[in-house]
């Protein structure tokens, strides 16, 4: 079975809604920093209130925000 990898495209969302990430952080009511170890994946996990808050307030879904790849099999 191969390996996949989830990654976040919050900030592509964030560019297409023309938003910054401070103001989604206010909106959702976490802080910037966690918003920001979303952006880059620094993150084992993500609570299912922050990922439908982040969705209500960027009107996405949350397949939007997240994309399964699978990893490059080594050789």
């Amino acid at each position: 079975m191969s390996e996949v990898s989830i990654v976040v495209r919050l900030d592509v969302m964030l560019a297409m809604r023309k938003m910054k990430s401070r103001d989604l952080a206010h909106a959702v009511g976490i802080t910037e920093q966690n918003i920001s170890l979303l952006k880059s994946g620094k993150v084992k996990g993500i609570r299912f209130e922050t990922l439908a808050g982040i969705c209500a307030v960027l009107e996405c879904q949350p397949g939007d925000l997240l994309e399964a790849v699978p990893d490059a099999d080594p050789a």
